[in-house]
């Protein structure tokens, strides 16, 4: 046996030898992230306790369905394994496929800038120099610039990292847990406005206001569909993802409804960033904000390093698969995607001077890189809803004998893989229709540049450049984007 086949051969039993419980925990780290810190806030600022439960029902249900769609789709399309983007590029042409990666794309780059707006939030609630704006954004981007050349390197995350980042996230968040249920929790606090009367919100208002912030602490969900490859059972992934969507469900809910009862509705709205310190400061002392703190600020890095290098990604992909230009998908000698790499960080800048010029709030970066992630969540429960009825219509044998063969399931599965896509498909829908419209608008601006690329490099190959559900698509992109043009000129509109 040859060395190269020998290491193909280990590394193959390697991939699925993953037992369950590790992938939970897998899936459990990849989605617990920075927004669980600032929940209690983020949260009461357009809720009462009521609004709060439901949303995070509906949210359970949501979300879990967007999970099961990447899952089944990983299943039902193992060939298809350039990211999220390439399920919707298969079932909906090219350039749907590249609005997906490019959303997802756009979404990883403004979450950048959320994620280190509230370390150095986090920092500046102990050093009062990093609470100006401008020094503020310089760190920012001295923090981003430093990353991206030790990216350039090859320098990578090593797995003791891994292990710090989710042990600092997950310990802090059960000792909240813990204190607060214990030594603050007050159940005439929780209940004394149970229904949000006092912020002059309607119940529909509040539950509207909730939904953005459920979607981004499961921002992540999604991965679920990648680590599903390397599991030793098929049947194991299907209950990883319930466990482990189940825990982390269960730890965003404990942290939101425990807030409530240690401090008003009212009081949690005008907490800073990191909120869930703030609560936990106001049960034991100042030495739980430092703890949530301390915590808050080695996951938040954590991730902010791993995105960063994750954030070349879909603009690699899509050079490879021919929708941008091949050269920006090259590497050097170290094995970095430089371009890929160098536009991300070029682009996360810009975003850096343009949130921080407006005095941009962490809830708007949220809430915008948001709506960047729904794309590919949309299109891609479209494509399993397509794909579903077209199996339904021509049912086939199950063709899972080959490793990278399509699956076709029988004619009862497929049913439920249409429930399963058709519930994803409303409720993403129905989030875009609960955001803020100045959100959905600037969007459309964020995502209007992006095209030209796309079309030099079709142009360049020679081929089509829309079909005509693409010009619909491309014309509302448009519109948005000259909605969102006059209204920043006329100051109607502002991040």
């Amino acid at each position: 046996m040859t060395t190269a086949h020998k290491t193909h051969t280990e590394g193959h039993s390697r991939a699925h030898t993953v037992s369950m419980w590790t992938l939970v925990s897998l899936i459990i780290g990849s989605t617990v992230g920075s927004g669980i810190f600032a929940l209690p806030q983020n949260i009461g600022s357009v809720a009462g306790p009521g609004a709060m439960l439901t949303g995070w029902l509906i949210a359970g249900v949501g979300m879990l369905s967007i999970a099961f769609v990447f899952q089944i789709l990983a299943r039902r399309k193992p060939h298809l394994d350039s990211g999220v983007y390439s399920y919707v590029r298969a079932g909906l042409g090219d350039f749907i496929g590249f609005a997906s990666g490019l959303g997802y794309w756009l979404g990883s780059v403004m979450a950048q800038v959320g994620y280190a707006t509230l370390f150095f939030g986090t920092i500046g609630y102990y050093f009062p120099i990093f609470r100006n704006q401008w020094v503020l954004a310089l760190a920012v981007s001295v923090l981003t610039w430093s990353i991206f050349f030790m990216l350039t390197r090859g320098i990578k995350q090593a797995a003791v990292m891994n292990v710090v980042v989710t042990v600092a996230k997950i310990v802090p968040i059960l000792a909240f847990i813990v204190l607060v249920a214990f030594l603050g929790f007050s159940w005439d606090k929780f209940t004394f406005d149970f229904w949000g009367e006092s912020s002059g919100l309607s119940f529909s208002k509040q539950l509207q206001g909730i939904m953005l912030y459920t979607v981004w602490v499961f921002i992540g969900i999604e991965g679920a569909s990648v680590y599903s490859k390397q599991a030793s059972k098929r049947t194991d992934v299907g209950r990883a993802t319930i466990i482990g969507f189940l825990s982390v469900l269960g730890l965003l809910v404990a942290v939101s409804t425990l807030s409530y009862g240690v401090l008003t509705q009212q009081e949690l709205a005008a907490l800073p960033d990191n909120s869930m310190a703030a609560v936990l400061e106001a049960v034991v002392g100042p030495w739980g904000g430092v703890f949530i703190s301390i915590g808050l600020c080695l996951s938040v890095l954590g991730a902010y390093v791993s995105w960063q290098m994750l954030c070349a990604e879909p603009i690699v992909l899509m050079a490879n698969d021919g929708l941008l230009p091949k050269r920006l998908g090259r590497a050097n000698n170290a094995g970095a995607p430089i371009t890929a790499q160098l536009i991300s960080t070029v682009v996360i800048q810009f975003f850096v001077i343009v949130f921080f010029a407006n005095q941009t709030s962490y809830n708007a970066m949220v809430q915008l890189a948001t709506i960047m992630y729904l794309l590919p969540y949309i299109f891609s429960a479209l494509y399993l809803v397509l794909l579903a009825l077209r199996a339904d219509k021509n049912p086939a044998e199950d063709t899972q004998n080959t490793e990278n063969a399509e699956v076709r399931p029988d004619r009862a599965t497929n049913s439920k893989h249409l429930v399963v896509a058709a519930v994803a498909f409303i409720y993403s829908l129905w989030l875009i229709y609960a955001a803020d419209l100045v959100y959905v608008l600037f969007g459309a601006l964020a995502v209007l540049p992006g095209i030209i690329p796309y079309v030099l490099t079709k142009r360049a190959r020679g081929e089509r450049l829309f079909n005509a559900f693409e010009w619909v698509v491309v014309a509302l992109v448009v519109i948005g984007a000259v909605f969102a043009v006059v209204g920043l000129v006329n100051g109607s509109l502002v991040l």
